[in-house]
């Protein structure tokens, strides 16, 4: 029996149980099969018994409901990003967890920015130069990999974008190291976005209207297409724009996407997909965040940062904008990719995945604004600005093929994957940076921007061209042995061979004419072996325990941008362990997950504690902590969710510049504990659903020194969503409603802070035709 798809709702998804309505439909009796339910879940018959139909004769069949509860937390279905066996979430010896397209529009989950912060244990900010920058079990940055439907591009750093979120079918996360399948990086953990793809189930259209606060809004539509039995065809459009998604002056911002796919199954046995995607978006006079300010000027002092120097941040600058006009931020991406599944009988299956990647962005902006003491010219004081201009042109592509086998091993089943997988990348950016005297200072209440320099004369601070050809040739291997039926072990093995190019080029004529041109270059190679070894056990149907250890690389910089310098340091190390238990109650309408983890990263950059003048490895930061997941469906109308995560992170050995000495202080943007929940309630007999959501974070600091202390906040949002019919939905929503005053992440350099947007409302019409 064929089910038509729901509607795209995700407040009736997690209202109510979830309902698949069968239209009247005309069947043979003869050879039919009705799936069956159970009975407590079932309404009451109303279709004759099968033994009441002659053979041969056909019956249309009257409307029949079938309800089920989901598992929110998705513990039995399939998490391809934390393995390549084809283990479900509660087989895999790690936390994992997916937002699916339906959880983004029922939380009202616009961008990356905005999904990533809703991912237990883990903050997110828009810094200029790297969009929707995570950190995750107390490591940021170049530590947490982004992936593009299973593909590393490169360092999150160099390719995150705040990309709209309409074209993802969902978003799955694995916490902690993930370099046994990703490669390099990947300490914290991997973050896959997973583009919606064609399905062989029907004809239909989706859509998105909103608009809202700060003249924000989206348009999207995307078709699916079923040719016939073999063949399916899917395109995607979006744009969101906005005056500002944070609510400042001159930030003008826009995000495009336009994906389209194919998919073809000649045969059950094989598996045909070839997709294209394009991204692009802009910013408008890149948002710095707040610059702090000396406390005697400030007009309207926040009690929210705390800083050893008398710095605060001004309320009455909440709005500003500090860029000169003409400075933005933009990114046009382009992938093509392809993959192929097949089985090839006996409990082996093949599949090969081919992507090709090209991208270009610019970074024109001011990258530094620092508060300079009342003078004559400015009576309250100034922001010294600095400029730069970066470009990236960045080309890669991917090769990857896999062979796997579920078999048995002397009476106890064994699943096994063995792949290589090659890529390459040409890199170019050219990274061009003036001084504050390039650039008039400005007044911090009554600034006059001015404008961008478009000539090349003012960059005399840098002026340098980076062009890294790198190449990666890897073979990995895992293996899931059930020792038990209640008992599976899990085993993984990953080698890089890593080979980088660099050239670095000098066009800075101001410190010695004789240098301009002058080239530097580096070829470094690094060798990296990643390993997994866990396990997980039933203890009961609906109780899994786990533990697993593994291990990570991570270099020591951007691998695509690090100096000629870094080139000479090997990969870091990272080693964790992680223990936790998934566990489904109250016939599946409890979801239930918990973890403890360790990770540890060695030889980090530090001084040489003879000499702070050299650079050395041998730091050493780590990080401790706990977080609990859970989601209830308490009545058909009722549902629960909240999630929390606890760190402790810390350089367990570090010295900076001059010698000074930050051995036990905290990573910066690094809060101690982050919490969410939400509750939603579907009225019983209309077709409203409320909806609430709190989010919490504790305070953090800006500087390694620990100096700038920015409290902790929470924020609430709520919405009501009105079913205008069975495939339609109309939402009200308003996010930040207690418009509190608060602290994002901190950007470049260490006293600017990014302030959360202030009070909005938005408006949403989703549907399926």
């Amino acid at each position: 029996m064929n089910f038509p798809r729901t509607a795209l709702s995700a407040a009736l998804m997690l209202a109510t149980p979830t309902v698949f309505a069968q239209e009247p439909a005309t069947t043979a009796a003869s050879g039919t099969s009705v799936a069956s339910t159970p009975a407590a879940s079932t309404p009451a018959a109303s279709t004759p018994a099968a033994s009441t139909i002659s053979p041969g004769t056909s019956h249309t069949l009257d409307r029949v409901e079938v309800s089920g509860i989901r598992d929110r937390l998705q513990l039995d279905a399939p998490a391809p990003t934390a393995s390549r066996l084809g283990l479900s979430a509660r087989e895999t010896p790690a936390t994992v967890q997916t937002l699916t397209q339906e959880d983004l529009q029922f939380k009202g989950l616009r961008t990356a920015r905005e999904t990533f912060a809703d991912i237990p244990g883990a903050i997110a900010g828009n810094v200029p130069g790297n969009p929707a920058v995570v950190m995750m079990r107390g490591f940021s940055g170049n530590a947490v990999s982004i992936l593009q439907d299973g593909v590393r591009v490169s360092t999150s750093t160099v390719v995150q974008r705040d990309t709209n979120t309409w074209h993802f079918d969902r978003i799955e996360v694995i916490k902690g190291p993930a370099s046994v399948l990703h490669g390099e990086g990947a300490l914290a953990g991997a973050i896959n976005k997973v583009t919606r793809k064609p399905a062989l189930d029907g004809t239909y259209v989706d859509a998105l209207l909103s608009g809202g606060s700060f003249n924000t809004s989206t348009i999207a539509f995307g078709a699916n297409v079923q040719m016939n039995e073999q063949l399916a065809v899917r395109m995607d459009v979006s744009q969101l724009q906005s005056d500002s998604l944070y609510d400042v002056d001159n930030n003008h911002t826009r995000a495009r996407g336009l994906t389209g796919s194919v998919l073809f199954k000649p045969t059950e046995r094989l598996s045909i997909l070839v997709a294209v995607d394009h991204y692009a978006d802009r910013y408008d006079s890149t948002y710095q965040g707040v610059p702090l300010v000396q406390a005697s000027v400030a007009k309207d002092p926040s009690g929210i940062l705390q800083s050893a120097n008398g710095l605060v941040i001004d309320k009455a600058l909440r709005h500003r904008n500090y860029n000169p006009d003409g400075a933005y931020s933009n990114a046009e991406e382009t992938t093509l990719r392809s993959r192929l599944d097949g089985a090839l009988g006996g409990g082996w299956t093949w599949n090969a995945d081919l992507t090709a990647y090209t991208a270009n962005r610019a970074f024109v902006l001011s990258d530094t604004q620092t508060f300079v003491a009342p003078t004559a010219s400015f009576p309250g004081g100034s922001f010294n600005r600095t400029l730069q201009r970066f470009y990236h042109d960045h080309q890669f592509w991917n090769a990857r093929t896999a062979i796997a086998n579920d078999t048995t091993l002397a009476g106890l089943r064994n699943r096994f994957t063995v792949g290589v997988e090659y890529n390459h990348t040409d890199f170019s950016s050219l990274r061009q940076s003036a001084p504050s005297s390039a650039v008039a200072a400005v007044d911090p209440w009554h600034p006059v921007v001015g404008s961008f320099p478009t000539g090349s004369s003012v960059y005399t601070a840098g002026n340098l061209n980076y062009d890294s050809v790198l190449q990666t040739r890897s073979v990995f291997a895992e293996d899931g042995l059930k020792l038990a039926p209640e008992w599976l072990l899990v085993a993984g093995l990953r080698y890089d061979d890593i080979d980088l190019s660099r050239t670095v080029t000098n066009y800075n004529a101001s410190t010695d004419p004789a240098q301009v041109g002058a080239v530097q270059s580096a070829r470094p190679q690094y060798h990296p072996l990643s390993w997994r070894l866990g396990s997980t056990y039933d203890l009961s149907r609906t109780l899994t325990l786990y533990a697993q250890a593994t291990s990570a690389a991570v270099p020591v910089s951007s691998m695509l941008l690090q100096s000629i310098a870094n080139t000479s340091f090997k990969l870091t190390q990272g080693r964790s362990a992680e223990a936790g238990f998934k566990a489904t109650a109250l016939d599946h309408r409890l979801s239930l997950t918990g973890a403890v983890f360790y990770i540890r990263q060695t030889n980090i950059l530090t001084r040489d504690p003879a000499d702070a003048s050299l650079t050395v490895q041998g730091g050493r930061q780590s990080s401790r902590g706990l977080e609990l997941n859970a989601v209830a469906v308490l009545t058909p109308a009722l549902s629960l969710g909240a999630g929390l995560g606890y760190v402790d992170a810390k350089y367990d050995k570090l010295i900076e510049a001059g010698g000074a000495v930050r051995t036990g202080h905290r990573p910066i943007n690094t809060p101690t504990s982050t919490a969410n929940a939400f509750a939603s309630y579907a009225v019983p007999g209309t077709p409203l659903t409320l909806s609430g959501f709190v989010h919490y974070a504790a305070g953090f600091y800006t500087d390694t020194a620990n100096s700038i202390h920015v409290d902790g906040h929470t924020t609430l949002d709520a919405s009501m969503a009105w079913k205008t019919s069975r495939d339609t939905t109309l939402t009200l929503r308003g996010r930040n409603l207690t418009n509190a005053f608060y602290g994002e992440y901190s950007g470049y350099p260490t006293t600017n802070v990014y302030l959360g947007a202030p009070r909005s409302v938005e408006v949403s019409w989703l549907a399926r035709f």
